[in-house]
């Protein structure tokens, strides 16, 4: 009888008590961005140190096999009970506290980043207005720089690129409240990849295991500046603007010349998209004009290889979906968040 007693005791604190305290964590981190930061500083460097150890000892994706894996489950599981004589309430209700665990993995594992203090409080800076002229000065000065740094050498060693990536975010982790990278943390190339390339996703952070995850179909340029993105991620960074603010330092700060020429080419996309959208058209053309042939080559090679992988219906249905995902969390402006990285640029430009 005692041993019932204890046994229903511990079932009730696993189902139930440890699940609402974990929410109500959550909930807290959601709206008191200190609870975040704090988790952000003092929790997840050592959960996702731990995670990234064991995932480490896989050469493969263990997010893809989980997600998977739940999927398979979650057709599966009614089948088999439904055999068995479960009522659909029962199955329900085992469904639903699986899916609860679920969504307070992802949180605990790395979700609560979203939550933290942004960017422009941790560095000190404030947000700037726009100005017609700082903007035009900022063009001018990137684009010397993007035309001075291309090189026609793209293929790069893949430990020089570890070395190097991991090198400045152990200089800068502290300035920026990241994690130390370890050892053993390195990104891994997706195993469904004609899936993500059907729907655009260059990278992705896995935050069940804290598995940082490349595209395989990137091209050679691209994989310094999506390597150190995703990098970032795997060490507290959520926002997607930061993400390309500490990709494009990580690879122009660098002293290799094709780490420097993909972080300027890969903050292209963004430029052209402010540029376009503040610039009158005759300006933004005058400016365009003012790009290297060689790179303007690069840049519709790149927008050309991801349009012919990319399917329109698949690809829709995961903006749509993304989109919303970033706005449930603490990302306003969704999926415009990752051009955003040019007033992150322009804020630390006016920093006294």
């Amino acid at each position: 009888m005692k041993f019932h007693i204890k046994f229903n005791s511990f079932q009730i604190c696993i189902r139930w008590i440890v699940p609402i305290v974990a929410l109500i964590c959550i909930a807290c981190c959601r709206y008191f961005p200190a609870w975040a930061e704090a988790y952000a500083q003092t929790v997840y460097p050592l959960l996702s140190a731990a995670l990234s150890a064991f995932s480490s000892l896989f050469p493969f994706s263990l997010e893809e096999v989980l997600v998977v894996s739940m999927l398979l489950w979650l057709f599966i599981f009614p089948i088999r009970k439904r055999k068995k004589g479960w009522a659909w309430k029962r199955i329900a209700v085992r469904e639903l506290e699986v899916l609860v665990w679920i969504y307070i993995w992802f949180y605990m594992g790395w979700g609560l980043n979203y939550f933290r203090y942004n960017i422009y409080t941790r560095l000190q800076v404030s947000p700037v207005s726009y100005d017609e002229q700082v903007f035009v000065d900022f063009l001018h000065s990137y684009t010397d720089s993007l035309n001075a740094t291309y090189t026609s050498r793209v293929e790069m060693d893949t430990e020089l690129l570890e070395s190097e990536v991991k090198s400045f975010y152990s200089r800068t982790s502290k300035e920026g409240g990241l994690s130390t990278p370890k050892d053993w943390q390195r990104p891994k190339f997706f195993m469904f990849t004609p899936i993500y390339s059907s729907v655009g996703v260059l990278g992705s952070m896995g935050p069940f295991f804290a598995e940082a995850q490349l595209n395989a179909d990137l091209l050679p340029i691209q994989i310094p500046f999506t390597y150190a993105h995703e990098f970032s991620h795997l060490l507290g960074v959520s926002n997607e603007a930061e993400a390309n603010y500490w990709a494009y330092r990580a690879c122009t700060e660098s002293h290799d010349e094709i780490l420097k020429y993909s972080g300027y080419l890969g903050l292209l996309p963004y430029v052209v998209s402010n540029a376009s959208r503040l610039l009158s058209k005759e300006q933004f053309q005058e400016w365009v004009k003012t790009i290297r042939p060689e790179v303007i080559t690069d840049y519709k090679k790149e927008q050309s290889h991801w349009q012919e992988k990319y399917s329109d219906l698949v690809g829709s249905v995961q903006d749509y979906l993304y989109n919303l995902f970033l706005k449930g969390n603490n990302i306003p402006s969704g999926k415009k968040n990752y051009a955003e990285v040019i007033g992150i640029l322009l804020a630390l430009d006016a920093k006294p």
